[in-house]
Protein backbone atom coordinates (compact mmCIF):
# COMPACT_ATOMS: atom_id res chain seq x y z
CA UNK A 1 0.00 0.00 0.00
CA UNK A 2 1.44 3.32 -0.90
CA UNK A 3 2.05 6.54 1.26
CA UNK A 4 -0.90 8.37 -0.73
CA UNK A 5 -3.45 5.25 -0.09
CA UNK A 6 -2.32 4.41 3.04
CA UNK A 7 -2.64 7.36 5.41
CA UNK A 8 -6.63 8.15 4.02
CA UNK A 9 -6.84 4.63 4.67
CA UNK A 10 -5.91 4.39 7.97
CA UNK A 11 -7.84 7.49 9.23
CA UNK A 12 -11.67 6.47 7.13
CA UNK A 13 -11.47 3.22 8.32
CA UNK A 14 -10.67 4.26 11.86
CA UNK A 15 -13.46 6.87 11.52
CA UNK A 16 -15.52 4.13 9.89
CA UNK A 17 -14.80 1.70 12.39
CA UNK A 18 -17.54 2.44 14.98
CA UNK A 19 -20.43 1.38 13.47
CA UNK A 20 -19.14 -2.33 12.93
CA UNK A 21 -17.62 -2.26 16.46
CA UNK A 22 -21.10 -1.12 18.02
CA UNK A 23 -22.30 -4.50 16.23
CA UNK A 24 -19.31 -6.60 16.79
CA UNK A 25 -18.39 -6.07 20.32
CA UNK A 26 -21.74 -6.57 20.96
CA UNK A 27 -22.34 -10.48 19.74
CA UNK A 28 -21.26 -12.46 22.15
CA UNK A 29 -23.14 -10.68 24.67
CA UNK A 30 -26.18 -11.36 23.44
CA UNK A 31 -27.26 -14.93 24.83
CA UNK A 32 -26.22 -12.96 28.20
CA UNK A 33 -28.05 -10.06 27.47
CA UNK A 34 -31.84 -11.56 27.04
CA UNK A 35 -30.96 -13.68 30.11
CA UNK A 36 -30.45 -10.21 31.72
CA UNK A 37 -33.26 -8.86 30.41
CA UNK A 38 -35.73 -11.76 30.15
CA UNK A 39 -35.64 -11.47 26.42
CA UNK A 40 -36.18 -13.80 23.96
CA UNK A 41 -33.83 -14.96 20.85
CA UNK A 42 -36.73 -12.73 18.57
CA UNK A 43 -36.39 -10.05 20.96
CA UNK A 44 -32.92 -9.65 20.88
CA UNK A 45 -32.46 -9.76 16.90
CA UNK A 46 -34.62 -6.66 16.97
CA UNK A 47 -31.99 -5.24 18.32
CA UNK A 48 -29.53 -5.97 15.53
CA UNK A 49 -32.82 -5.03 13.03
CA UNK A 50 -33.37 -1.93 14.89
CA UNK A 51 -30.07 -0.96 14.64
CA UNK A 52 -29.48 -1.73 11.12
CA UNK A 53 -33.02 -0.01 9.77
CA UNK A 54 -31.86 3.19 11.89
CA UNK A 55 -29.04 2.96 9.99
CA UNK A 56 -30.09 3.16 6.58
CA UNK A 57 -32.85 5.43 6.90
CA UNK A 58 -30.48 8.02 8.79
CA UNK A 59 -28.52 7.75 5.52
CA UNK A 60 -30.69 9.40 3.83
CA UNK A 61 -30.27 12.66 5.65
CA UNK A 62 -26.45 12.28 6.12
CA UNK A 63 -25.51 11.86 2.22
CA UNK A 64 -27.12 14.94 1.14
CA UNK A 65 -26.36 17.23 3.88
CA UNK A 66 -22.28 16.36 3.37
CA UNK A 67 -22.84 17.71 -0.44
CA UNK A 68 -24.27 20.58 0.67
CA UNK A 69 -22.33 21.29 3.95
CA UNK A 70 -19.47 19.71 3.75
CA UNK A 71 -18.17 16.17 5.12
CA UNK A 72 -17.09 16.95 8.45
CA UNK A 73 -20.19 18.76 9.95
CA UNK A 74 -22.59 15.41 9.67
CA UNK A 75 -19.71 13.34 10.97
CA UNK A 76 -19.91 15.51 13.99
CA UNK A 77 -23.75 15.28 14.45
CA UNK A 78 -23.45 11.38 13.70
CA UNK A 79 -20.66 11.08 17.09
CA UNK A 80 -22.75 13.02 19.15
CA UNK A 81 -25.98 11.17 18.39
CA UNK A 82 -24.05 7.44 18.79
CA UNK A 83 -22.67 9.14 22.26
CA UNK A 84 -26.85 9.30 23.11
CA UNK A 85 -27.47 5.93 22.12
CA UNK A 86 -24.81 4.22 24.12
CA UNK A 87 -25.57 6.44 27.29
CA UNK A 88 -28.81 4.89 26.89
CA UNK A 89 -27.99 1.30 25.95
CA UNK A 90 -25.45 1.29 29.32
CA UNK A 91 -28.06 2.10 31.66
CA UNK A 92 -30.61 -0.36 30.07
CA UNK A 93 -33.03 -1.99 32.19
CA UNK A 94 -35.65 -3.41 29.60
CA UNK A 95 -35.65 -5.13 26.25
CA UNK A 96 -37.74 -2.03 24.90
CA UNK A 97 -34.87 0.69 25.94
CA UNK A 98 -32.22 -1.80 24.49
CA UNK A 99 -33.94 -1.47 21.24
CA UNK A 100 -34.32 2.40 21.63
CA UNK A 101 -30.46 2.69 21.91
CA UNK A 102 -29.59 0.39 19.71
CA UNK A 103 -31.59 2.18 17.52
CA UNK A 104 -30.45 5.38 18.27
CA UNK A 105 -26.60 4.55 18.10
CA UNK A 106 -27.58 3.31 14.41
CA UNK A 107 -28.60 6.68 13.73
CA UNK A 108 -25.74 8.03 14.81
CA UNK A 109 -23.19 5.24 12.92
CA UNK A 110 -24.50 5.89 9.66
CA UNK A 111 -22.77 9.30 8.87
CA UNK A 112 -19.47 7.33 9.55
CA UNK A 113 -20.15 5.30 7.25
CA UNK A 114 -21.74 6.79 4.48
CA UNK A 115 -19.57 10.29 4.73
CA UNK A 116 -16.01 8.30 4.14
CA UNK A 117 -17.48 6.79 1.16
CA UNK A 118 -18.33 10.18 -0.63
CA UNK A 119 -14.71 11.18 0.92
CA UNK A 120 -13.26 8.53 -1.17
CA UNK A 121 -15.03 9.62 -4.44
CA UNK A 122 -13.71 13.05 -3.66
CA UNK A 123 -10.56 12.28 -3.87
CA UNK A 124 -10.59 8.91 -6.24
CA UNK A 125 -12.70 7.31 -9.11
CA UNK A 126 -11.90 4.18 -10.68
CA UNK A 127 -9.36 1.63 -9.85
CA UNK A 128 -7.54 4.00 -7.25
CA UNK A 129 -10.81 4.33 -5.41
CA UNK A 130 -11.48 0.51 -5.38
CA UNK A 131 -7.55 0.46 -4.15
CA UNK A 132 -8.97 2.83 -1.06
CA UNK A 133 -11.95 1.21 -0.24
CA UNK A 134 -10.00 -2.20 -0.24
CA UNK A 135 -7.53 -0.43 2.07
CA UNK A 136 -9.88 1.05 4.16
CA UNK A 137 -11.98 -2.36 4.44
CA UNK A 138 -8.39 -3.51 5.85
CA UNK A 139 -8.87 -1.33 8.36
CA UNK A 140 -11.76 -2.06 9.55
CA UNK A 141 -11.19 -5.73 9.03
CA UNK A 142 -9.75 -5.09 12.75
CA UNK A 143 -13.48 -5.04 14.24
CA UNK A 144 -14.80 -8.49 13.09
CA UNK A 145 -11.43 -10.41 13.94
CA UNK A 146 -11.00 -8.24 17.32
CA UNK A 147 -14.06 -6.78 18.88
CA UNK A 148 -15.95 -10.16 19.71
CA UNK A 149 -13.08 -11.19 21.55
CA UNK A 150 -12.89 -7.74 23.20
CA UNK A 151 -16.70 -7.63 23.85
CA UNK A 152 -15.86 -11.17 25.80
CA UNK A 153 -13.19 -9.81 27.87
CA UNK A 154 -15.10 -6.55 29.10
CA UNK A 155 -18.12 -8.80 29.19
CA UNK A 156 -15.79 -11.36 31.55
CA UNK A 157 -14.81 -8.15 33.83
CA UNK A 158 -17.10 -5.45 33.91
CA UNK A 159 -20.52 -7.04 32.52
CA UNK A 160 -22.15 -6.76 29.00
CA UNK A 161 -22.76 -3.03 29.79
CA UNK A 162 -19.09 -2.59 29.98
CA UNK A 163 -18.92 -3.09 26.46
CA UNK A 164 -21.43 0.11 25.66
CA UNK A 165 -19.15 1.91 27.91
CA UNK A 166 -16.31 1.00 25.85
CA UNK A 167 -18.11 2.34 22.48
CA UNK A 168 -18.53 5.16 24.30
CA UNK A 169 -15.21 5.76 24.72
CA UNK A 170 -14.10 4.50 21.02
CA UNK A 171 -16.87 7.85 19.50
CA UNK A 172 -14.53 10.31 22.02
CA UNK A 173 -11.65 8.57 20.02
CA UNK A 174 -13.36 8.98 16.31
CA UNK A 175 -14.06 13.13 17.78
CA UNK A 176 -10.46 13.33 17.89
CA UNK A 177 -9.52 11.61 14.98
CA UNK A 178 -12.12 13.61 13.15
CA UNK A 179 -11.07 16.92 14.07
CA UNK A 180 -7.29 16.70 13.87
CA UNK A 181 -6.75 14.07 11.52
CA UNK A 182 -9.32 14.33 8.37
CA UNK A 183 -9.39 17.36 6.34
CA UNK A 184 -12.34 18.71 5.02
CA UNK A 185 -12.26 17.49 0.74
CA UNK A 186 -14.97 19.06 -0.85
CA UNK A 187 -14.62 22.77 -1.27
CA UNK A 188 -16.92 25.65 -0.73
CA UNK A 189 -17.50 25.86 -4.45
CA UNK A 190 -18.51 22.37 -5.16
CA UNK A 191 -20.95 22.29 -2.61
CA UNK A 192 -24.80 22.13 -3.60
CA UNK A 193 -27.35 24.35 -1.64
CA UNK A 194 -30.22 21.45 -0.54
CA UNK A 195 -33.05 22.30 -2.61
CA UNK A 196 -35.76 19.37 -2.16
CA UNK A 197 -36.46 19.19 -5.58
CA UNK A 198 -32.88 18.78 -7.04
CA UNK A 199 -33.14 15.76 -4.22
CA UNK A 200 -36.11 14.28 -5.44
CA UNK A 201 -34.65 14.38 -8.78
CA UNK A 202 -31.26 13.05 -7.83
CA UNK A 203 -33.11 10.59 -6.45
CA UNK A 204 -35.45 9.20 -9.36
CA UNK A 205 -32.08 9.48 -11.59
CA UNK A 206 -30.56 6.68 -9.15
CA UNK A 207 -33.84 4.71 -9.02
CA UNK A 208 -34.20 4.50 -12.47
CA UNK A 209 -31.00 3.76 -13.33
CA UNK A 210 -30.53 -0.48 -13.71
CA UNK A 211 -26.81 -0.44 -13.58
CA UNK A 212 -26.98 1.43 -9.97
CA UNK A 213 -30.01 -0.11 -8.77
CA UNK A 214 -28.31 -3.42 -9.56
CA UNK A 215 -25.02 -2.45 -8.34
CA UNK A 216 -27.03 -1.29 -5.05
CA UNK A 217 -28.93 -4.62 -4.67
CA UNK A 218 -25.99 -6.94 -5.73
CA UNK A 219 -23.28 -5.68 -2.65
CA UNK A 220 -26.71 -5.58 -0.80
CA UNK A 221 -28.13 -8.80 -0.91
CA UNK A 222 -24.51 -9.81 -0.08
CA UNK A 223 -24.05 -7.97 3.19
CA UNK A 224 -27.64 -8.80 3.74
CA UNK A 225 -25.90 -12.69 3.97
CA UNK A 226 -23.42 -11.18 6.78
CA UNK A 227 -25.81 -9.49 8.45
CA UNK A 228 -28.22 -12.90 8.78
CA UNK A 229 -25.08 -14.32 10.05
CA UNK A 230 -24.31 -11.55 12.73
CA UNK A 231 -27.94 -12.01 14.16
CA UNK A 232 -27.79 -15.25 14.27
CA UNK A 233 -23.91 -16.76 15.17
CA UNK A 234 -24.15 -16.16 18.63
CA UNK A 235 -26.89 -18.32 19.38
CA UNK A 236 -25.82 -21.38 16.18
CA UNK A 237 -22.39 -21.56 17.48
CA UNK A 238 -23.03 -21.15 21.95
CA UNK A 239 -26.41 -23.25 21.56
CA UNK A 240 -25.71 -25.53 18.70
CA UNK A 241 -22.31 -25.96 18.42
CA UNK A 242 -21.56 -25.58 22.09
CA UNK A 243 -18.75 -22.86 21.64
CA UNK A 244 -18.33 -20.57 24.56
CA UNK A 245 -18.24 -16.75 24.34
CA UNK A 246 -14.60 -16.60 23.26
CA UNK A 247 -14.45 -19.63 21.35
CA UNK A 248 -17.56 -18.10 19.32
CA UNK A 249 -15.35 -14.65 19.07
CA UNK A 250 -12.87 -17.02 17.48
CA UNK A 251 -14.53 -18.79 14.87
CA UNK A 252 -16.31 -15.08 13.97
CA UNK A 253 -13.11 -13.79 13.48
CA UNK A 254 -11.69 -16.81 10.97
CA UNK A 255 -15.47 -16.00 9.01
CA UNK A 256 -14.93 -12.38 8.85
CA UNK A 257 -11.07 -13.11 7.66
CA UNK A 258 -12.15 -14.73 4.77
CA UNK A 259 -13.78 -11.73 3.71
CA UNK A 260 -11.35 -8.90 4.49
CA UNK A 261 -8.33 -11.03 2.99
CA UNK A 262 -10.41 -10.85 -0.43
CA UNK A 263 -11.36 -7.63 -0.20
CA UNK A 264 -7.82 -7.08 -0.78
CA UNK A 265 -7.07 -8.25 -4.24
CA UNK A 266 -10.65 -6.28 -5.36
CA UNK A 267 -8.17 -3.44 -6.78
CA UNK A 268 -5.66 -5.70 -8.47
CA UNK A 269 -7.97 -8.24 -9.53
CA UNK A 270 -10.02 -5.36 -11.78
CA UNK A 271 -7.52 -3.37 -12.60
CA UNK A 272 -5.75 -7.11 -14.21
CA UNK A 273 -9.40 -8.26 -15.55
CA UNK A 274 -11.68 -5.54 -15.12
CA UNK A 275 -14.31 -5.28 -12.34
CA UNK A 276 -17.33 -6.76 -14.78
CA UNK A 277 -15.62 -9.60 -14.69
CA UNK A 278 -14.47 -9.99 -10.96
CA UNK A 279 -18.26 -9.38 -10.23
CA UNK A 280 -19.43 -12.16 -12.84
CA UNK A 281 -17.05 -14.84 -10.98
CA UNK A 282 -17.31 -13.73 -7.43
CA UNK A 283 -21.03 -13.22 -7.32
CA UNK A 284 -21.39 -16.81 -9.28
CA UNK A 285 -18.98 -18.14 -6.15
CA UNK A 286 -20.66 -16.44 -3.61
CA UNK A 287 -24.03 -17.69 -4.69
CA UNK A 288 -22.77 -21.68 -5.29
CA UNK A 289 -20.74 -21.90 -2.34
CA UNK A 290 -24.16 -20.98 0.23
CA UNK A 291 -25.89 -23.09 -1.97
CA UNK A 292 -23.86 -25.84 -1.57
CA UNK A 293 -23.20 -25.12 2.18
CA UNK A 294 -27.04 -25.23 2.85
CA UNK A 295 -27.64 -28.43 0.78
CA UNK A 296 -24.83 -29.88 2.92
CA UNK A 297 -26.94 -28.53 5.92
CA UNK A 298 -30.18 -30.52 4.72
CA UNK A 299 -28.61 -33.97 5.18
CA UNK A 300 -27.03 -33.49 8.26
CA UNK A 301 -23.31 -32.64 7.42
CA UNK A 302 -22.57 -29.29 8.88
CA UNK A 303 -20.70 -29.94 11.63
CA UNK A 304 -18.84 -26.73 13.39
CA UNK A 305 -15.50 -27.26 11.27
CA UNK A 306 -17.58 -27.63 8.15
CA UNK A 307 -19.84 -23.80 9.01
CA UNK A 308 -16.48 -22.42 9.68
CA UNK A 309 -14.92 -23.24 6.49
CA UNK A 310 -17.88 -23.43 4.03
CA UNK A 311 -18.68 -19.52 4.92
CA UNK A 312 -15.11 -18.98 5.05
CA UNK A 313 -15.16 -19.39 1.22
CA UNK A 314 -18.43 -17.85 0.84
CA UNK A 315 -17.11 -14.22 2.69
CA UNK A 316 -14.06 -14.94 0.48
CA UNK A 317 -15.96 -14.56 -2.74
CA UNK A 318 -18.37 -11.89 -0.89
CA UNK A 319 -15.07 -9.66 -0.11
CA UNK A 320 -14.60 -9.39 -3.86
CA UNK A 321 -18.20 -8.29 -4.40
CA UNK A 322 -18.37 -5.41 -1.58
CA UNK A 323 -15.76 -3.07 -2.40
CA UNK A 324 -16.14 -3.37 -6.31
CA UNK A 325 -19.87 -3.00 -6.43
CA UNK A 326 -19.34 0.69 -4.14
CA UNK A 327 -17.00 2.03 -6.07
CA UNK A 328 -18.91 1.10 -9.21
CA UNK A 329 -22.50 1.96 -8.43
CA UNK A 330 -21.01 5.86 -7.38
CA UNK A 331 -19.07 5.84 -10.78
CA UNK A 332 -21.04 7.53 -12.95
CA UNK A 333 -22.53 9.75 -10.41
CA UNK A 334 -19.78 12.01 -9.13
CA UNK A 335 -22.09 14.69 -9.08
CA UNK A 336 -24.29 13.63 -6.69
CA UNK A 337 -22.09 11.44 -4.79
CA UNK A 338 -23.36 12.16 -1.35
CA UNK A 339 -26.90 10.97 -2.25
CA UNK A 340 -25.85 8.31 -4.27
CA UNK A 341 -23.78 6.82 -0.82
CA UNK A 342 -26.51 7.58 1.32
CA UNK A 343 -29.23 6.18 -1.26
CA UNK A 344 -27.16 3.02 -1.85
CA UNK A 345 -26.46 2.55 1.95
CA UNK A 346 -30.14 2.93 2.62
CA UNK A 347 -31.13 0.53 0.30
CA UNK A 348 -28.47 -1.95 1.68
CA UNK A 349 -29.03 -1.39 5.22
CA UNK A 350 -32.96 -2.16 4.45
CA UNK A 351 -31.98 -4.88 2.45
CA UNK A 352 -30.41 -6.66 5.43
CA UNK A 353 -32.27 -5.43 7.97
CA UNK A 354 -35.84 -7.34 5.70
CA UNK A 355 -33.75 -10.66 5.25
CA UNK A 356 -33.17 -10.40 9.63
CA UNK A 357 -37.05 -9.70 9.85
CA UNK A 358 -38.45 -12.01 7.32
CA UNK A 359 -36.30 -14.85 9.00
CA UNK A 360 -36.10 -14.33 12.49
CA UNK A 361 -39.61 -16.26 12.65
CA UNK A 362 -37.70 -19.74 11.41
CA UNK A 363 -35.04 -19.29 13.49
CA UNK A 364 -35.01 -21.90 16.08
CA UNK A 365 -30.81 -21.59 17.21
CA UNK A 366 -29.52 -24.20 14.74
CA UNK A 367 -27.26 -24.24 11.91
CA UNK A 368 -30.07 -24.65 9.11
CA UNK A 369 -32.64 -21.77 9.03
CA UNK A 370 -29.26 -19.73 9.31
CA UNK A 371 -27.35 -21.51 6.23
CA UNK A 372 -30.91 -21.27 4.39
CA UNK A 373 -31.41 -17.75 4.27
CA UNK A 374 -27.81 -16.57 3.80
CA UNK A 375 -28.12 -19.07 0.58
CA UNK A 376 -31.30 -16.71 -0.38
CA UNK A 377 -29.14 -13.76 -0.13
CA UNK A 378 -26.67 -15.76 -2.22
CA UNK A 379 -29.35 -16.20 -5.13
CA UNK A 380 -30.69 -12.66 -5.05
CA UNK A 381 -27.10 -10.99 -5.13
CA UNK A 382 -26.72 -13.25 -8.05
CA UNK A 383 -30.09 -12.08 -9.90
CA UNK A 384 -28.91 -9.25 -9.05
CA UNK A 385 -25.50 -9.07 -10.74
CA UNK A 386 -27.10 -10.04 -13.61
CA UNK A 387 -29.44 -7.25 -14.16
CA UNK A 388 -26.56 -5.02 -13.09
CA UNK A 389 -24.05 -6.29 -15.49
CA UNK A 390 -25.98 -6.93 -18.42
CA UNK A 391 -25.54 -3.88 -20.65
CA UNK A 392 -22.85 -1.99 -18.75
Amino acid sequence: MTDRIARPALVLGLLSCIGPFAIDMYLPAMPAIGQSLNASVQDMQTTITAYFIAFGLAQLVYGPWADRSGRKPPLYAGIAIFVAGSILCTFAQSIETLIAGRAIQGLGGAALMVVPRAIIRDMYTGHAATRLMAAVMLVISVSPMLAPLAGSGVMAVAGWRGIFGILLLASVVSLAILTFLQAETLPAESRQPFDMGDTLRGARRLLANRSFMGLTFLGGFGMASFFVFIASASFVYTQDFGLSPTGFSLAFAVNAIGFFAASQAAGTLGLRYGAKRVLTVASSGFALSTLGLFGLALMGLVTLPVCIAGLFVANAFLGLVIPTTMVMALDDHGDIAGLASSLGGTLQMLAGGAMIAATGPFFDGSATPMLAAIAICGVLSFAMGRLALARR
